[in-house]
C-alpha cells in the first residue's frame, strides 16, 4: 500500500502538491440513497410537497455542493468542473420507498473528482431530508459510495458489486 500523501514531515495534515501532475480528463460517478415513507414518496411524485419541487431543488443542491467541495473537505483542491449531472430513480416494493441518486462529475485537471461526486449525492440526499422532514424525521440516508472513476495516475476504477 502506498503511504498516505496528506501528511508533512512532522506528521501534520497538508494539501498535496499536484503541480507536477499532468492534466487529464477525469470523471467520477457516485451513488447515494434515502429511504422515505409512502406519504413522502407520493408527495414528491405528485409534486405536492409544501416546500416545492424536491427533486429539482435536490439536483441544484447536488450541483452546488460538487462545485464547492473544497469548502467542505479541508484537503480537497478547488477544481474547475467541466460538468455535473445528477439522476434520480425510485425503488418501490412492499412499503419500501427508496430514492437512489447518481452523480457524474467531470473535469480536465491534475486531480480527480471522486470527492465532488460523493459530495453531490450527499448534498442531494440531505436536501431531500430537509425538504421532507416536516412529514417524517425517520427518513434514512443510505449507502453513499463511488461507483467508478476514470483518469489520473491511479487509473480507472469500477466497483464490482453495488451496495
Amino acid at each position: 500500500m502506498d503511504s498516505f500523501t496528506h501528511f508533512n514531515e512532522q506528521g501534520r495534515a497538508k494539501m498535496v502538491d499536484i503541480s507536477s501532475k499532468g492534466e487529464t480528463v477525469r470523471t467520477a460517478v457516485a451513488k447515494g440513497s434515502i429511504r422515505v415513507n409512502k406519504e413522502i414518496y407520493e408527495g414528491i411524485q405528485d409534486g405536492k410537497m409544501k416546500k416545492g419541487d424536491v427533486l429539482a431543488v435536490a439536483q441544484v443542491a447536488g450541483i452546488m455542493a460538487a462545485k464547492n467541495t473544497s469548502q467542505w473537505i479541508p484537503m480537497c483542491h478547488p477544481l474547475s468542473l467541466s460538468g455535473v449531472d445528477i439522476h434520480f430513480k425510485w425503488e418501490v416494493s412492499e412499503e419500501l420507498y427508496i430514492l437512489h441518486m447518481e452523480a457524474t462529475v467531470k473535469t480536465i485537471g491534475s486531480t480527480g473528482v471522486e470527492m465532488e461526486a460523493l459530495t453531490a449525492v450527499s448534498a442531494a440526499a440531505l436536501t431531500v431530508y430537509d425538504m421532507c422532514k416536516a412529514l417524517d424525521k425517520g427518513m434514512v440516508i443510505g449507502s453513499t459510495y463511488l461507483l467508478e472513476k476514470t483518469g489520473g495516475k491511479s487509473g480507472d476504477f469500477k466497483r464490482k458489486h453495488h451496495t
